[in-house]
């Protein structure tokens, strides 16, 4: 081979030398970033599962003493923070409210305030003409609101409110056991009988952590004895003996029964103003009715026509019972609480509020459908439930201005006795829907056969004082 000869081969070789270099040091950066990618990987990974072992901070201990709700958010951070939110005020199409700035007085030092309902619906003083409901009855707010918002309503001003009322609207497990001597069925029953200016000196917190969790274990539990009594009359109708809530209870049961303490229908037993779930025959409106017509109980006399009527409190758990997501066991934090992920936790957003405010992690869980189709399909519901609850209304008007017509006409009480009976009837199981808080979404068909009884029970009514 010549010199010139070498030469060109040497020159060709020279290119790709240098090509496999290049070639072969792209492989090793390649290989390095992938080497640094799955380490880092790993690292996540391994730090992720540090932190789910690790679901809460030791910050401080927390006792069966402890109910402020701040120092349990030194260990809950997370939960704590979004239950603070539960002052935001945002309304649905048919729920929850808008701030309405008010004047401060001595009597009522709140500065912002829900929307009066029965500004909205004069009906409502009707119906309730002669009870403190026909006073004041304002839109939900958060929980952060529920014992500011019992304190300063005009109600307490209308009548004198029992301490039974902080049953729902208070941080109410330390002081029960307080007063009680460590036994909480006695403090329960101490609270009761004092007046709600004499139990109001007893708490301090509105519905806190220490009312649903075990301080140590973190376990959710029943704190408040009517539930407790309430539950155990449920479950001996359905067989089951000597039912203790806190150790028989699913788990998944607990997660609708520690709401259910205080969103249900309740009364007022007794001189004693014992606090008493009206469930011996059932969770059903008619059910409760019936039982209510048997003891003889009634919460006032209804001012323009004389009859002894019932007023419905908020029985979203008898409601929700009878509903589709309670048969196939979804619970009400699955939707009005439902899990998140905050990193590697996956905790529940104690931020309480409707899921139509919370669609994608309320919902669409199970139902994978787009978010404003579930809008959609809940307001059609709660619209149908409102149109029918309007006719609802209109036709106990009716029948209250038939009875009060021939009140006025010097019927007697016995001439008008029928007449009444229908319209505790009707306007219980009208109340019924309208105290409940979800405009008839939590059972729809439940909702509106309650609606349509009630029609029944009015128009029954007016025909019965027509008869000779």
């Amino acid at each position: 081979m010549t010199d010139k000869t070498k030469d060109s081969v040497a020159e060709n070789q020279g290119p790709r030398r240098s090509k496999s270099l290049v070639f072969l040091g792209g492989i090793v950066a390649l290989a390095a970033v992938v080497t640094f990618g799955l380490v880092g990987l790993l690292v996540s990974i391994f730090q992720h599962k540090q932190d789910a072992k690790n679901p809460f901070f030791l910050v401080v201990e927390l006792t069966d003493e402890t109910e402020d709700p701040s120092l349990w958010g030194k260990n809950f951070p997370l939960q704590y923070d979004a239950y603070l939110r539960t002052v935001d005020m945002q309304r649905t199409r048919f729920g929850g409210s808008e701030a309405m700035p008010r004047t401060p007085t001595d009597a009522d030092p709140r500065s912002v305030v829900a929307q009066s309902k029965i500004e909205q619906d004069p009906r409502l003083r009707r119906m309730w003409a002669g009870y403190p409901f026909a006073v004041d009855f304002r839109e939900e707010r958060g929980h952060a609101y529920m014992l500011e918002d019992q304190t300063y309503t005009g109600r307490q001003q209308a009548a004198p409110q029992p301490g039974t009322c902080l049953h729902c609207h208070a941080s109410l497990y330390v002081p029960y056991m307080k007063l009680g001597d460590g036994d909480l069925l006695k403090g329960f029953e101490k609270i009761n009988q004092m007046s709600y200016q004499e139990a109001s000196k007893h708490v301090r917190h509105p519905v806190g952590c220490i009312d649903c969790h075990h301080p140590q274990t973190m376990q959710l539990r029943v704190t408040r004895p009517a539930f407790m009594e309430g539950i155990r009359v449920v479950k001996a109708g359905e067989g089951v003996k000597d039912y203790d809530v806190n150790t028989m209870a699913t788990r998944q049961e607990m997660r609708s029964y520690v709401c259910a303490q205080c969103h249900v229908e309740y009364y007022f037993k007794g001189p004693e103003k014992r606090l008493t779930y009206p469930w011996s025959k059932g969770l059903k409106a008619d059910e409760i009715l019936a039982y209510y017509d048997e003891v003889g109980f009634k919460d006032w006399t209804h001012a323009e026509t004389g009859a002894p009527v019932l007023k419905a409190q908020h029985p979203e758990f008898e409601m929700w019972s009878q509903g589709i997501h309670a048969r196939a066991g979804v619970a009400c934090v699955d939707c009005h609480m439902p899990y998140q992920r905050v990193g590697a936790l996956k905790i529940s957003d104690h931020h309480v509020r409707s899921p139509l405010l919370n669609i994608n992690n309320a919902c669409q869980t199970c139902h994978k459908v787009p978010e404003a189709e579930l809008k959609a399909r809940a307001e059609v519901i709660q619209h149908r439930t409102f149109q029918l609850r309007n006719l609802t209304m209109d036709a106990l008007m009716d029948l209250i201005d038939d009875i009060k017509a021939a009140r006025e006409s010097a019927a007697t009480d016995e001439q008008l006795a029928e007449a009444r009976d229908f319209q505790r009837k009707a306007q219980f199981l009208l109340d019924f829907v309208e105290s409940e808080n979800s405009m008839g979404f939590h059972a729809d068909q439940e909702a509106m056969r309650l609606l349509a009884e009630s029609i029944n029970y009015a128009r029954k009514g007016q025909l019965s004082l027509r008869e000779p």
